[in-house]
């Protein structure tokens, strides 16, 4: 099984170096990003501040998102945070400085924020996010963002934004995919702070862990994931995005007839019935499991 080594509460141990560098070639500032055995792991790395966001962050995570995207030897993506918390929402200087800006400066820097979010909730890959400590406001949104979600039972969730007198707005598309407009409706308007119990109700975390045991949770789940055909679980995630919310109707129909057909008769199609019949592991798992 990929094994996404723990570090500590924080984060985990990283193999392959090579992705830990920005567009540029140099060292993330804010991130610390490792790919081990075809797992990819992004760290939000500024523990001082509860990896609160910042300009720099939100760039580097969404270069560092679509990077791995492309990159063939990952197959999936764990985002974690460091030191005590995952991510505790926006930094108190960067939203100072942003009070200052004009109109046109804070709509280009809101833009930069909801293309990090969409960049994460559109990865063709699968993504797990692993949460423990503070998730305020656009951290709660990363963990809405990504298709699973295990956090620890001491976690503590809050959609902070009307506090400060501001609004949810970039994370609330998918906030309110997982959680629903009922439950949004109350904890968007009383920013009042809620268990990862409550969060487990709610639909925004999957599955709860004790601290201790958050990170053999991460790896039992990564390893169901790789033993699943990497283009089955892109296609799946497209399929969920094109089907959500559509009325049953001729269209439909038509085509998710389209979509197994084509899935059905592809390379990695043939092969995971081929080796489903043969009694044998598909050539995508990796050897081990």
């Amino acid at each position: 099984m990929a094994k996404a080594r723990s570090t500590g509460r924080g984060g985990t141990a990283n193999g392959r170096r090579a992705a830990a560098v920005n567009a540029a070639g140099g060292p993330y500032e804010t991130l610390d990003v490792g790919v081990r055995n075809a797992v990819a792991i992004v760290v939000l790395n500024r523990p001082a501040v509860h990896n609160a966001f910042n300009e720099t962050l939100i760039a580097e995570l969404t270069a560092a998102l679509r990077a791995l995207d492309g990159d063939p030897a990952v197959r999936a993506v764990v985002l974690a945070g460091a030191g005590e918390s995952f991510c505790a929402g926006a930094d108190l200087n960067w939203m100072k400085k942003m009070a200052g800006f004009s109109r046109a400066q804070n709509l280009a820097d809101a833009h930069a924020l909801a293309a990090m979010l969409a960049t994460l909730d559109t990865l063709s890959k699968p993504t797990i996010a692993r949460v423990h400590g503070a998730i305020f406001g656009g951290g709660a949104g990363l963990v809405a963002c990504c298709d699973i979600a295990i956090g620890t039972q001491d976690a503590v969730f809050a959609f902070s934004e009307a506090r400060l007198g501001l609004i949810p707005a970039t994370i609330s598309p998918y906030v309110i995919e997982a959680i629903g407009v009922r439950a949004a409706r109350r904890y968007f308007l009383t920013a009042e702070r809620f268990s990862a119990a409550e969060a487990y109700r709610l639909g925004l975390l999957h599955d709860l862990a004790l601290p201790e045991e958050l990170d053999a949770r991460v790896n039992e789940l990564l390893g169901t994931l790789l033993a699943a055909g990497p283009r089955a679980q892109a296609e799946c995630k497209l399929l969920l995005r094109a089907i959500a919310n559509r009325p049953v109707d001729a269209r439909l129909i038509a085509d998710t007839a389209r979509r197994i057909a084509r899935v059905r008769s592809s390379p990695e199609g043939r092969e995971g019935i081929a080796a489903f019949l043969a009694k044998r592991k598909a050539a995508w798992v990796p050897r081990g499991e």
